[in-house]
């Protein structure tokens, strides 16, 4: 009888050692409010025994998009530093994709975002992943949201997966946001497209995880109702709109009233829209480095607007 006793008596210390130790971390940045919500939320999620997933954004949710996208930057970059110095066919093929994104202006657009993927193709992983990898040292270093990393580590601390989606091509992204992340980059989900002996193709893999492809993504790859989304734009609120627990929206923009072509948002701005449907928002800081040189700018390409904390 005492020895049963005693296995139980250490059962139940180990469970309570096991839930005491992931504690959560106060994250500087964020109001107090904010902080409280966040803890108690994911201390409710202690005794969950499935999956518990959180799904992200990339660009200006996990790290800044002012002046431009990541991928825009990269894929100028790369034009400017390596496509314009050489003439053979297939540099002037990728050069024609450019000149078709830029008069097509609307870089959030999926014909836009398939092009990206239609420009590198023919390139290996290895030299996509060092396309965007350059790219985020030489621009967008120091651009991760502090509160972000704090927030996804103590994520880590309750058990939970993290997953990264952007629309930009997949291995664009997967190398410095997993190195950021502690991620491995299986969890970057981005733009996918066939691979061919090690080489890129402009076959694209549904779905690209942009507007109402990103909550098809989660289906698809993640194939988990995640327990917490963030996003900060229109383009995210499919996705937001999947999650079974909290939404945290960052940054969300308070100027542009959405007309009926965004469904539910219809009549509202982002922010005021996910005031209503009560998502938790947020405030990082996103502005443009003066002493940063962005290629996207010759080129034309749309700001986004910034977002001083």
């Amino acid at each position: 009888m005492m020895k049963k006793l005693s296995a139980f008596l250490i059962t139940v210390f180990c469970l309570s050692a096991a839930i005491n130790a992931q504690t959560y971390r106060y994250i500087k940045g964020w109001p107090k409010e904010v902080n409280d919500k966040l803890e108690s939320f994911l201390n409710s999620t202690l005794p969950t025994k499935e999956r518990k997933v959180a799904v992200f954004d990339g660009d200006g949710t996990t790290f800044g998009q002012v002046p431009y996208y990541l991928a825009d930057e990269a894929l100028y970059q790369y034009a400017d530093d390596v496509l314009k110095k050489r003439n053979d066919a297939q540099a002037r093929k990728k050069l024609a994709i450019l000149d078709e994104m830029v008069k097509d202006g609307n870089n959030v657009g999926k014909p836009y975002v398939e092009n990206r993927v239609h420009f590198l193709s023919g390139l290996t992983t290895e030299q996509i992943e060092n396309i965007g990898y350059d790219c985020y040292r030489n621009s967008y270093k120091g651009k991760f949201y502090p509160e972000m990393k704090e927030f996804i580590a103590n994520l880590k601390e309750y058990g939970f997966e993290i997953w990264i989606l952007t629309a930009s091509p997949e291995q664009l992204y997967q190398k410095f946001i997993s190195q950021e992340f502690g991620l491995s980059n299986i969890n970057v989900i981005g733009a996918k497209c066939v691979i061919i002996d090690g080489k890129t193709t402009d076959h694209i893999i549904p779905p690209i995880p942009q507007d109402d492809g990103k909550a098809q993504t989660i289906e698809t790859f993640i194939k988990a109702c995640p327990l917490v989304i963030a996003g900060n734009s229109r383009g995210d609120m499919d996705m937001l709109n999947e999650s079974c627990g909290i939404k945290i929206v960052v940054n969300p923009d308070d100027v542009t009233v959405r007309g009926p072509e965004d469904g539910p948002m219809n009549g509202y701005t982002v922010k005021s829209y996910w005031e209503k449907e009560g998502a938790i928002i947020v405030k990082c800081n996103d502005v443009v480095d003066p002493k940063i040189k962005f290629h996207t700018t010759d080129w034309k390409i749309r700001q986004n607007r910034p977002n001083p904390k």
